[in-house]
């Protein structure tokens, strides 16, 4: 990834910071966006004390427009785009009877529609250099999540773009990267709407005993560069989505038991 120009979106915290950090160690030049001024700000002073060669904008990845400009200012900046990681995203916890369905509308505006978007605008500079798209999915996107209707939704929809994107440009290099973190300490619970759109504020698991955002990144920078098709992470992810392909009726009641020892569960 040397020299490697590579654009992540939510790239101002968390795994998109990480991810920042860890391909920029490499020698890659960052583009990275975020909604966040003040983040932005110190996100690519942290990067550029460590001699990454960083630049990046305020955008909101659900805004067309926004997208169109990062794609630009990356290229007015560094002269090509080479990876682009379809990071950011939010994640809602409230029974689907409840939520406000603004709140539906929002995610799949971001964690879907923001991901067409970006790839929209950044694919014309990846294809002709036989680069890679990741998206950062979920085994959300392999199997429904109780009270996760919109964040459910909106990975199995990414799930789909990215395998048919992969099947268009089966002949013309591009690599593409459906990346499944599994859980991940990395505040998107904190940030997860509730039923009326409010921040959830606080976690309801154990963030100590997860993985980390810099160990998630080490494993999606190796396998954007061995050029993987699909990198699903923990034990646990990885039995989620092998039961709900060889035996879904036992995945539904160990997805429904598992979401239900949440602290405050919606679905009990």
């Amino acid at each position: 990834m040397k020299h490697k120009v590579v654009v992540i979106t939510g790239g101002t915290s968390g795994i998109g910071l990480a991810l920042a950090h860890k391909f920029g160690a490499q020698g890659s030049r960052i583009f990275i966006t975020g909604r966040n001024e003040a983040a932005l700000a110190t996100a690519l002073s942290d990067l550029r004390a460590k001699g990454i060669a960083a630049e990046g904008m305020k955008a909101d990845v659900s805004l067309e427009e926004d997208n169109r400009r990062m794609a630009q200012e990356t290229i007015r900046h560094y002269g090509t785009i080479d990876v682009l990681i379809n990071n950011a995203g939010i994640s809602m916890r409230a029974l689907f009877a409840e939520v406000d369905m603004e709140v539906i509308r929002k995610v799949m505006d971001i964690n879907f529609f923001g991901v067409l978007y970006a790839t929209k605008y950044c694919l014309p500079e990846i294809v002709k250099n036989k680069g890679s798209i990741v998206g950062m999915s979920s085994i959300a996107g392999y199997c429904g999540l109780p009270a996760r209707a919109g964040y459910s939704a909106s990975k199995f929809a990414l799930n789909g773009f990215l395998d048919v994107l992969r099947t268009e440009y089966l002949k013309k290099g591009l690599h593409v990267l459906t990346a499944c973190p599994g859980f991940t300490a990395s505040g998107i619970r904190e940030r997860a709407l509730l039923k009326d759109g409010t921040p959830q504020g606080s976690s309801p698991r154990e963030e100590t005993k997860m993985m980390t955002a810099e160990e998630c990144a080490d494993h999606i920078y190796k396998a954007t560069v061995k050029r993987k098709r699909n990198l699903i992470l923990t034990t646990q992810g990885k039995l989620a989505v092998f039961l709900v392909k060889w035996w879904p009726s036992l995945s539904d009641k160990l997805v429904f038991n598992t979401m239900a020892r949440e602290t405050d569960a919606p679905a009990k």
